[in-house]
Formats: structure tokens, sequence, C-alpha cells
């Protein structure tokens, strides 16, 4: 297995498709559905190739869910609320805030299982920390609004349940590829740059920017599945095996050309991913070529 440098797409959406959907459900059948309201918030862009980040402050890309605090509700990126106990939003400060609930490196599914229920648990919820880099509407260049953050943070009690994110600054191309591979190698997701002299503004903007590790590894072809829509009468996915025996669904990443004619049964491929699920299984799997022996 190896490791390289990538930059993210719009195609990973879906891991963060929640992004409190799944509590609309909770009003049921023939109920007012919770109320919606647009998040005022910055989105981030794909980092450029070998980017210089002398001018932009870079911070740790937390694996959690985003949530917007307005002053009086904490919600979802979506919109949604966010059902969080009386205690964790009363500790929240009368400033709006953007951040990441987060409880550790690698904990994503168990930190949106507890974020989306309806009847928050409280000894769950102690152990959640809302991570903010943003001060939304809020005037001054971004590095004016991080020191912000930091001054509000460090008047918190050491229980509070929200903190400022660590901004830092980095020399060269080198030096964030090196702190990248850190951040990672100790299970981290990435790493957010956000331009310092950046005024406050919303929606995607290329004035914060993601950058993630792309991994690869190789899997047998075990099976296809028959495409549908635009792909149908040819492939929609291998289903592939790794070497670890783990079996899943390999449907990205193909031209119409391999999608005509894909690998046979048997074939060994490579595929890039980013992380896996607790149970192993790679994240947003995509084919990258056949393996030549």
């Amino acid at each position: 297995m190896t490791c390289c440098l990538s930059y993210t797409t719009n195609a990973m959406l879906p891991r963060r498709a929640f992004l409190g959907s799944a509590l609309a459900l909770a009003a049921g059948p023939g109920l007012a559905q919770p109320r919606r309201d647009s998040a005022p918030l910055i989105l981030a862009t794909e980092a450029p190739p070998d980017l210089d980040p002398q001018g932009w402050l870079v911070s740790e890309k937390f694996d959690g869910s985003r949530a917007w605090w307005d002053g009086s509700r904490l919600r979802f990126r979506s919109g949604l609320p966010i059902m969080a106990p009386a205690w964790f939003t009363a500790a929240l400060p009368a400033q709006a805030l953007d951040g990441e609930l987060w409880l550790a490196r690698g904990r994503f599914e168990e930190l949106s299982g507890i974020v989306r229920r309806q009847q928050p648990v409280d000894a769950d919820w102690r152990r959640v920390r809302l991570l903010v880099f943003e001060l939304p509407g809020a005037g001054g260049t971004f590095a004016q609004r991080a020191a912000r953050i930091q001054q509000l943070s460090a008047q918190q009690p050491a229980s509070s349940p929200w903190r400022a994110v660590e901004q830092f600054e980095l020399p060269s191309a080198a030096a964030l590829k090196a702190r990248l591979h850190e951040v990672v190698n100790a299970g981290g997701e990435g790493l957010m740059l956000h331009r310092a002299d950046a005024l406050y503004e919303t929606g995607r903007s290329p004035a914060l920017l993601k950058l993630k590790p792309l991994q690869d590894a190789d899997a047998v072809v075990v099976g296809h599945q028959p495409g549908q829509g635009r792909h149908a009468g040819r492939l929609g996915a291998l289903k592939v095996r790794t070497q670890e025996g783990r079996e899943f669904l390999l449907g990205t990443g193909f031209t119409d050309e391999q999608r005509d004619q894909p690998p046979a049964v048997g074939t060994v491929v490579t595929f890039t991913y980013q992380g896996t699920t607790a149970q192993g299984v790679p994240r947003f799997a995509s084919f990258l070529r056949v393996r030549s022996v």
C-alpha cells in the first residue's frame, strides 16, 4: 500500500450527506418538519498541486460533523437543528460560531451517531467538543478573526464544550507536505488552508482549501454488476476482494471503454481510497488501473 498527495472533490460529498438530514425523519408522518435555514458558511475548494502555503493559515481537517451556532441555535450545515443538551448550548457565546463537532481522530461514525439522535445522551455529549474555526459574518481578515476565536476560547473554563482550532503558518510546500503526512500518520484526516487576508464570505470559495491524502491498494475482481441508466448494457461496478478478504463494489473511475470491456474476473486491479470504515471497507474507492504483472 502506498500513500501520495491528492486533493478532494465534490464526489466525496455523500460521506457527509447526513449533514443533519436524518433529523428530518424525527417529525414523523403528518407532523411539521424541523425548520431548515440556509447556513451562511464558507465552503472549501480543492487545494491546487504544489501550493505555496505562505499567506495561508493552516489547521487540521477534523473528521467530525460541521456545526453552525448562530448565537441561540446549534444546527447542521443543512440548517436542520442539532439536538444538543441544554448545558452544551448554554456554554456557547452569543457570538456566531462555525466549527466541527468532534470526538477524536478516526471516530466519525461514532460521532455521527451521537449528534443525530433526537434525544441527546448526556454521557455521550460530554465527550463531544465543538472545534471552532470561523466567526460567521464577522469583520476583519481571517487572521484577525482567528485571533478573536483564540481570545474567546482562552476565556472559557477547561470544561467548556468548545475550543478554538489551532491555526499555524508553514514556510513552504515541502513543509506543508510534511505536516500533512504527520497528521495523517497520526490518524488525522488532512489539512485545511485559509487565506490569512481573506474577508468573510459564504459559499464555495478559493480562499478556503482542503487537502487530504489519497491511498491506493490492490484487489482481485470477483464479479461484475450491470449498469443502469446511461450505463445500461455495460459495467456498473466491479465486485472486488482485497487481500484481507473484504469484498465491496468498485463503481467509479472507469472510462466508457473500460465499462464496455471491463477487467475479467480474476484480474488484479488497483484502486484509490481515503481511509476505511470501522469495518475496514475502503472509503470513496475509485478504480485506478489494471495492475501490470
